[in-house]
């Protein structure tokens, strides 16, 4: 009997974290809905934005920023993908608070104290990530890829390939598609702003107790080696475009670090003056 009574006393707290959910992800999804509009309604405005730093850099060659529709719907989708970008980044906010709302009630004060900064601070180093790819990156990018044209290519004429000299010279023009652009874009802003979370990350999993700065001290070289990894699977296959994204994250590494390393400081000074600090093993160290 008090089997059963311990489940009907505990499916009443699930059901209500159930509704609780289902409530938090309405008001979430309602917060997106209305952004993605919002977003729709001025994505045109949001193009010419995203299309500024590709503009720049074909004026700089003197030639006109003219992005072409391979496909009929190619509009529409182009549409679409930026109201869908748009209105997640409009409505992060909003999401954040109800994730927030979500989960504090079952965080001890501490823990509230200490989640809240770093949920604070994820948007904030999301938007300098993708104002560094938008400002710095991007124009940078451009320019390296827009010298790739202006080359002189001998045109192919019965087999073979005709003399220089002749009109049997075909240059090679830039003309883009807009979907293939806004991909590009978008990945170099995302990449970015993702890869900017990693202070946030690092920080928070060493102030709960998770990681260690001289653990992190101790796997450098890994750590080179796998920021380099990610840098080639979220960036174009250019090295130039890894490099600049590996010396972007890398600091962003250290500075981890340091920030752990503070933490680790504190906490031992608070430790020490409450007489609970127990002083690590050689081993562990």
């Amino acid at each position: 009997m008090s089997d059963v009574d311990d489940v009907d006393g505990s499916s009443a707290p699930l059901i209500e974290h159930l509704k609780e959910l289902r409530t938090r992800v309405m008001y979430s999804l309602l917060a997106f809905a209305a952004c993605f509009c919002i977003a729709y309604y001025v994505s045109d405005e949001l193009f010419l934005m995203l299309s500024k730093p590709l503009c720049t850099a074909l004026a700089s060659r003197m030639q006109e920023c003219n992005l072409v529709l391979i496909s009929p719907q190619e509009g529409f989708f182009v549409a679409i993908k930026i109201a869908t970008w748009g209105g997640f980044a409009l409505a992060f906010p909003v999401v954040g608070y109800h994730m927030w709302r979500f989960v504090a009630p079952g965080l001890y004060r501490n823990e509230k104290n200490a989640f809240l900064p770093f949920l604070l601070a994820s948007p904030i180093m999301f938007a300098i990530g993708a104002a560094f790819a938008y400002f710095i990156i991007l124009p940078f990018a451009f320019d390296f890829f827009l010298g790739f044209q202006d080359k002189q290519l001998p045109t192919w004429i019965g087999g073979k390939t005709a003399e220089l000299g002749a009109q049997v010279l075909a240059s090679t023009k830039f003309q883009g598609s807009a979907d293939a652009f806004l991909s590009l874009s978008m990945k170099f802003i995302m990449a970015f702003g993702l890869c900017f979370q990693l202070p946030v990350l690092l920080t928070l999993m060493g102030k709960a107790g998770i990681i260690s700065s001289a653990g992190l001290r101790a796997t450098r070289k890994y750590a080179v080696i796998a920021i380099l990894a990610i840098a080639a699977i979220v960036t174009p296959p250019d090295v130039v475009s890894q490099l600049i994204l590996f010396l972007a994250i890398y600091p962003l590494y250290e500075v981890s670090i340091w920030m752990i390393a503070r933490f680790e400081r504190d906490r031992e000074a608070r430790e020490r003056a409450d007489g609970t600090w127990v002083e690590p093993d050689e081993d562990d160290e």
